[in-house]
């Protein structure tokens, strides 16, 4: 066949191929295949009337396998992607200079327990600091010098206040002030035990309007894996008209806050950062590197966000067991304690893990049940997880059954009995009450009729609680006190207790956390 024999078709710009799915129109660098000889030297041959027979003919523009996209497009396109990274990048340098400087100013969003705490940290190393909360009463109480988390005094609020440098506010237009914004709000779980973003997206949706080109926005608040990507960034998205990873940078470190630890506090606690592209992993780990001696940088805001999700799944399985093993221990008349005692001798291969009358706090109670519920997303079963946490939340009900089983062999029942509770904050020496095992133990023993009142030094009045309406107030810890009642239940061991006065003036003591457990003397009124 000749030359000549060939049909002649419409002559194209010299044009390169894309995947079917991409939308030429709206294209990237990164959504378009690199052009490489092969393809260039087939579109040449595209309406020259003259190609060879030995030639590949392109696929037809009807093909449902391939698109075209002119090489002209492809340069226009890539110039303006490449003139918009080159913009990120600068945007990330000018971050970065004033991280180093100092002159940056830093915003924490949520002034509780975690964020105040955060907030107080920048404050010390020299940053300029905004700290935005939705409750006035804390605000005004900072403003005052005061503070309403017990590890931090008031003299140290009177300090952040009194140079300026540090100002708590509920206007998020401030936004727009400062430079990055650490996100240390609730993430707790609704009444089915599903995760409750509420306060996530809440706090989206108060910061995107303010948004602007260059900020830093990190995601605090524990949580599954994939919420900064699929939650949080849509909303700051939408909100703002800005883009994440073209516009500002989003990253995801999670707090590892310990209140009452005397070892650790947020100022030497590493800290884990993973951010949404290499430029928020730079400004990410800038940021945390001014404020701790550690940063640790991953490879995604996913893993770092899956690694606090593990770090508390493994605190709750493991006290899961030792629960499991007090209430098999104490049938066979084997302490518990002393059991562990022997274990942890060994030098290698355990970590003592200790029982108690149930699981507290903002973090091991409820990380482990957002990790089930996402697993259930892509059809897995956590089941050794479900287990620890059937285990664990029927603890306050055993307790009770001990309160129950105490009073019986000193010929009382619990209807009509005075119980008073030891702490009722989550964990020993803090005030932080939050998922305390010792509500749902109070509303158990209320509804059989018992006449209860408690002592905490760290907590002098029951807090609001969303789930719990209890009002009640501290009573002095006295031999009076200890003596009128028919039994003292001790939920938290807090260091500031006389253990001895309890163990020495009270009827019956119920300890499931062994606070009496080195009291001297006499021990037949101790059910530990």
């Amino acid at each position: 066949m000749t030359r000549e024999a060939f049909p002649t078709v419409p002559t194209l710009p010299i044009a390169t191929v894309l995947p079917v799915e991409t939308d030429s129109s709206q294209l990237s660098p990164r959504a378009a295949l690199p052009l490489s000889p092969f393809h260039e030297i087939q579109s040449e041959h595209v309406g020259t009337g003259g190609s060879s027979p030995d030639s590949a003919p392109l696929p037809s523009l009807g093909s449902s396998r391939f698109h075209f996209c002119p090489v002209s497009l492809l340069m226009s396109a890539a110039s303006s992607t490449a003139a918009h990274s080159s913009d990120y990048t600068q945007l990330s340098q000018q971050l970065l200079q004033k991280l180093q400087n100092k002159q940056a100013i830093v915003g924490v969003v949520g002034l509780g327990y975690v964020g105040l705490p955060l907030a107080n940290l920048f404050h010390q190393k020299g940053f300029r600091v905004v700290g935005f909360d939705i409750d006035q009463r804390k605000v005004d109480a900072l403003l005052a010098g005061k503070s309403y988390i017990g590890h931090i005094p008031d003299s140290r609020v009177a300090e952040l206040v009194a140079d300026g440098r540090f100002i708590p506010t509920v206007d998020f237009s401030k936004m727009r002030e400062i430079d990055t914004v650490s996100i240390c709000v609730p993430t707790p779980l609704s009444d089915y035990r599903d995760p409750d973003l509420s306060f996530i997206e809440s706090t989206g949706r108060a910061l995107a309007p303010h948004l602007r080109r260059g900020h830093l926005v990190i995601l605090e608040s524990t949580t599954y894996p994939g919420t900064t990507e699929e939650v949080l960034r849509p909303i700051l998205e939408q909100g703002s008209g800005l883009k994440a990873g073209v516009d500002f940078f989003l990253g995801y470190s999670p707090e590892r806050e310990d209140p009452g630890n005397p070892n650790f506090s947020t100022s030497n606690i590493p800290k884990v950062v993973g951010g949404l592209d290499p430029e928020s992993q730079a400004v990410s780990v800038a940021l945390y590197s001014q404020a701790v001696p550690k940063v640790v940088g991953v490879s995604s805001m996913e893993v770092a966000e899956a690694c606090k999700i593990l770090e508390n799944t493994y605190r709750a399985v493991n006290i899961a067991l030792v629960n499991e093993l007090k209430v098999v221990f104490d049938r066979m008349k084997l302490s518990i304690w002393e059991v562990i005692d022997a274990a942890k001798t060994k030098p290698f291969g355990f970590q003592a893990f200790y029982p108690g009358p149930g699981l507290g706090g903002h973090c091991i109670p409820i990380d482990p049940f957002y990790l089930t519920w996402l697993a259930k997303r892509y059809g897995l079963n956590t089941r050794f997880i479900e287990l620890a946490g059937e285990v664990n939340t029927r603890m306050p009900r055993y307790v009770v059954e001990q309160v129950i089983e105490g009073l019986n062999q000193h010929r009382k029942s619990v209807r009509g009995s005075k119980i008073g509770i030891i702490g009722i904050a989550y964990k020993k020496d803090v005030d932080d009450p939050r998922e305390s095992p010792a509500f749902e133990i109070i509303e158990e023993l209320l509804h059989l009729g018992a006449d209860i009142s408690y002592h905490d030094p760290h907590v002098p009045t029951m807090p609001r609680m969303r789930k719990h309406q209890l009002r009640l107030s501290s009573e002095a810890l006295t031999e009076s006190w200890l003596s009128g009642l028919d039994c003292t239940l001790i939920v938290t061991d807090h260091s500031a207790v006389d253990w001895n006065l309890v163990a020495r003036s009270s009827k019956l003591v119920v300890d499931p956390r062994n606070a009496c457990g080195k009291v001297a003397g006499p021990r037949e009124n101790i059910v530990n």
